[in-house]
Order: C-alpha cells, then sequence, then structure tokens
C-alpha cells in the first residue's frame, strides 16, 4: 500500500464531498506551512481524528510514509548540521556542526512535511479517482471564464496521483531485477549505494515513457477527446459536507487566534 492508492469504506470522511475534502486539503497545508508549533499540534490532532473516522486503520496510513522515510532523514540532517546557532555539546565547532537552532528547524519541518504528506494521503486513500477529478473539475469550473481548461487539468492531476504507486511499483520490480543480476543496494560504501540507486533512473524513466505511450493510446482507442463531459453522479453537498466546512472554518479561526 503506497501514498496515492484508494482503499474501500463507508467511512463519514470517505462520503463527504470531493470538493469539501479537496478544499480543506488545500487550507489545511496552506495553514501547516504558514503557522509554527501550535498550528502544527492543532492539525496533528485534527488529523488523527480524521484518521480515526475514515476506519482506514494506522497501518495503511503508515505505510504511505514508507517512500518518503529517506526524505524526512535527509530533510532534518539537513537541518540539523547546516543552520547557524550554538553547538550541541560535546560536538567540538567543526566546520559541520549540529546546533540546537538546527534541531528545531529539523524538528518543526519534518513534522510539518509529515503533516503534508499525511493530509494528502487521506484525500486519496478515502477519494475515488472519479470523484476526485469530478471534484477539481467543479472547483476549477469557473476559471473556465479566463480560457483555463479545467477539466484537462484536473485529468492531468488525477493521472499524477494515480501513477505514483505505479511508479514506486516499477521501482521495486526494477530494484528487484538488478539485485537478481548481482547489484547491491543495501551494503557497501555510502556512494556505491548511490550510484547504484542512481542505475534505477533511467529504466524507470524508460517505463515512465512507456506508460504514458500505453496510457494515452488506451485512451484513444476509447474515444477520449478534451473538453467538458459529464458525470453519472451529480455532485451535492449534504448536511455532513456544511458541518464539515464549519469545521475547516474553525480550524482557520484557531489559527489566527493562536498566533
Amino acid at each position: 500500500m503506497h501514498i496515492g492508492q484508494y482503499i474501500p469504506g463507508d467511512s463519514l470522511i470517505h462520503r463527504l464531498d470531493p470538493r469539501v475534502k479537496i478544499a480543506s486539503t488545500i487550507a489545511l497545508s496552506i495553514l501547516i506551512l504558514k503557522g509554527g508549533v501550535p498550528t502544527a499540534a492543532l492539525v496533528s490532532t485534527f488529523l488523527i481524528v480524521l484518521v480515526a473516522l475514515s476506519r482506514l486503520g494506522i497501518t495503511a496510513v503508515a505505510r504511505a510514509f514508507r517512500p518518503v522515510l529517506a526524505f524526512f532523514a535527509l530533510l532534518f540532517f539537513v537541518h540539523l548540521f547546516f543552520t547557524e546557532g550554538t553547538p550541541i555539546p560535546p560536538f567540538p565547532p567543526w566546520a559541520v556542526t549540529p546546533t540546537y537552532e538546527g534541531l528545531y528547524r529539523g524538528i518543526i519541518t519534518t513534522w510539518q512535511f509529515a503533516l503534508l504528506i499525511l493530509s494528502a494521503s487521506l484525500l486519496t486513500l478515502a477519494t475515488l479517482p472519479t470523484e476526485l477529478v469530478s471534484g477539481i473539475e467543479r472547483l476549477l469550473r469557473p476559471l473556465q471564464r479566463l480560457g483555463v481548461p479545467s477539466h484537462d487539468l484536473a485529468m492531468m492531476v488525477s493521472i499524477a496521483l494515480r501513477f505514483v504507486p505505479t511508479f514506486l511499483e516499477e521501482i521495486d520490480r526494477i530494484k528487484t531485477a538488478q539485485m537478481a543480476r548481482g547489484a547491491s543496494f543495501g551494503s557497501g560504501p555510502v556512494l556505491r549505494r548511490a550510484l547504484a540507486a542512481l542505475s534505477l533512473l533511467l529504466p524507470l524513466v524508460l517505463s515512465a515513457f512507456r506508460r504514458a505511450d500505453e496510457l494515452v493510446t488506451a485512451m484513444e482507442a476509447r474515444g477520449y477527446r478534451r473538453g467538458p463531459r459529464t458525470y453519472m453522479r451529480g455532485l451535492t453537498m449534504r448536511r455532513a459536507d456544511y458541518v464539515a466546512v464549519m469545521v475547516m472554518m474553525g480550524m482557520i479561526c484557531l489559527h489566527f487566534v493562536s498566533v
């Protein structure tokens, strides 16, 4: 299970209007990036409640973080060692020294990015791809007066999100194939492991172009054409959706109060 995969369910989060979920994810992202520790703590509590309401399970949500754990570690240590400030004893003041300011900034930044990943995971795990496209298209529809192709943009965003787990599976497949041929990814010097990881890049790019070509062929074979579409089920706001909007407005108000 990776980020971007949909898990069927009948929870309150699954039944919410996709427009509400998309707008809420965008609002949470802005709050996370603009806020400090109080806002991060507030959003963390809110997302934990949403995970419980979604009935996705801690294991499924935790697996969505697996592909980005290395990025989190890199982000933390870059701030820890390259932020100027008071050195952390007993480390001497070398050219690269861990500092208290770097430790604080590394924790906060990593925490914020983890919250961003969690909010995006909740959106994709609890929203059908068709509903996601419909929600994005409806939110962008007012921009059609300015010549913005809202449906085309919604389709591109949806395809990009759905290709994330496909690319991760492709990386695993390429890695397994190269390990069967004698490649080593988990042992040896760091430089050697980095070069071995770079060897995955070219096959992955070629696979991405091949899959994109297959996708275009399949869409054309099914008669896909650009432009607005009709939908089998229309999007209607229900009581739970209005309650969710009010909750998000309350979150925004609490952010400004904490600031």
